[in-house]
């Protein structure tokens, strides 16, 4: 959640995760062998194994289908494009940069903090399903984005990004070094804010390979690509889970995930992305990065492909969100170690959003 920095911070859990960056944590044991201590919020005992079997899982109804019907609404209008028009999905604009290019062609929404955003961050449910997943009530949101995605035509087209044989591809790849003698753990997830549909795109990943990563990596050279698997799709099938709005897709950095492209004639995939991670409390320039961060609608500074809007900054359009004592809480406003309403910070309640 802001540039790495050289020395590790132990989170505000019980179970000793450490992390430079709120991004990819160290732990005694992995995820996918966690034994649960606290006892499960929202999900099943079959839906946490398969987590820790397959890679992902599905929370139905995280959030309602008229709040992720309000965040689609939004994600139209910021970007001032007309859901009824197609011939609007395309505008033509100047790019600052590849990057700028790239994040245009995926469908990436630069907004991070209007008050639709921090609702689903600060809803119950959500928070208990990371809460299941971590085996920890300390958690951190990540401050991330929206992404509408139209049929990649036009100059939403794939092949307007150049191919490479090694490194990130958005159809599969790792999220984090899959090389690495000792993994990392990292936990991602979205909100579906439109039901799946077989030719809109999205999600796609590949479980069986994480389910046998192990018996996979002993067979593969040393020199391999850390982030791109070469698999056989028939003997590591790439599915798409099924979701509906609403939905909360939370999946394990080591599993091979990647996007389908839009093929449809004029449908649109959409999704809010969404994850949590165990609080770094004590990384006091990296807490107040993130308060400022909300304060202000400044674009988050914890990955390098948060670029802001070309046209209008979000920081221009509202005011900042308004936050409950949880948001409070999954921001860093509050500490985890005060567990009375209020917190410590000495912040006003909530800041009304306009």
């Amino acid at each position: 959640m802001s540039a790495p920095v050289s020395a590790a911070h132990r989170a505000a859990s019980a179970i000793p995760y450490s992390s430079t960056d709120a991004d990819t944590y160290l732990a005694e044991t992995p995820l996918r062998d966690l034994t649960k201590s606290l006892p499960l919020r929202v999900l099943s005992e079959q839906d946490f194994a398969h987590w820790q079997t397959y890679g992902y899982v599905v929370v139905r109804s995280a959030i309602p289908a008229s709040a992720a019907a309000n965040l689609l609404a939004f994600a139209w209008e910021f970007q001032g494009l007309d859901p009824n028009r197609p011939e609007t999905w395309y505008p033509e604009r100047e790019f600052r940069s590849e990057l700028d290019r790239d994040l245009h062609v995926y469908g990436f929404v630069e907004a991070y903090h209007h008050q639709l955003i921090w609702d689903s961050r600060q809803t119950r449910r959500v928070y208990d399903a990371f809460v299941d997943v971590w085996d920890c009530e300390e958690l951190w949101v990540t401050l991330d984005r929206l992404n509408l995605n139209p049929p990649n035509v036009g100059n939403r087209d794939r092949a307007l990004i150049p191919h490479t044989d090694t490194g990130f591809d958005i159809d599969l790849h790792w999220d984090v070094d899959s090389t690495l003698d000792v993994l990392p753990q990292r936990v991602q997830g979205l909100i579906a804010l439109t039901d799946t549909e077989p030719d809109h795109g999205g999600f796609q990943c590949a479980p069986e390979l994480f389910r046998r990563f192990d018996e996979w990596k002993a067979g593969q050279p040393a020199d391999r690509d850390p982030i791109r698997p070469a698999i056989d799709r028939a003997e590591f099938p790439v599915v798409r889970p099924e979701l509906r709005a609403g939905d909360l897709l939370i999946w394990n950095g080591l599993l091979a995930h990647g996007v389908a492209p839009n093929t449809s004639e004029n449908g649109v995939r959409s999704v809010q992305y969404l994850s949590m991670m165990p609080a770094l409390e004590s990384h006091e320039e990296l807490r107040r990065s993130r308060v400022e961060s909300w304060r202000h609608l400044r674009t988050p500074e914890w990955n390098r492909t948060l670029l802001g809007d070309a046209t209008k900054h979000e920081s221009l359009r509202y005011g900042t969100a308004a936050l409950t004592d949880l948001g409070r809480k999954l921001l860093g406003l509050d500490s985890w170690s005060e567990r009375e309403s209020g917190g410590t910070s000495g912040e006003p309640a909530c800041v009304g959003s306009a």
